[in-house]
């Protein structure tokens, strides 16, 4: 799998995407128009262990239902049905896994890839 899950309207992937000499064969989904699918959530379980652990707590949403969530299904079925609360970008390249902004994020990336603007 080579593939970039973002949302084209925020500043921050753009940013991310942007400082980031990509390779031609990865594809670029903005998660607004194509939702992630239980298949590509469930590898990414795989890789982190857990939904929650890709579910993003900074969603605008989140203080809504987070005394809904009783377990780690609820953070999936919660990231299918509002892209918002997936942290972005989701970067699957091969073996390569990488999800959210944070600087854990940002080192993957750069070790991973060239970073054209990295400060």
């Amino acid at each position: 799998m080579k593939r970039v899950y973002h949302l084209g309207t925020c500043s921050t992937c753009k940013r991310i995407l942007g400082e980031v000499t990509w390779p031609n064969d990865i594809s670029f989904i903005d998660i607004k128009k194509q939702a992630i699918t239980p298949e590509v959530l469930d590898v990414l379980k795989e890789q982190y262990g857990t939904f929650e652990a890709v579910f993003s707590k900074k969603a605008k949403r989140y203080v809504e239902v987070k005394g809904s969530i009783t377990g780690d299904d609820d953070y999936k079925q919660l990231i299918l049905s509002d892209y918002t609360f997936l942290k972005r970008p989701v970067i699957l390249y091969g073996d390569f896994y990488s999800v959210g902004n944070d600087r854990a994020a940002i080192e993957r990336l750069t070790l991973r890839f060239n970073l054209v603007n990295s400060k």
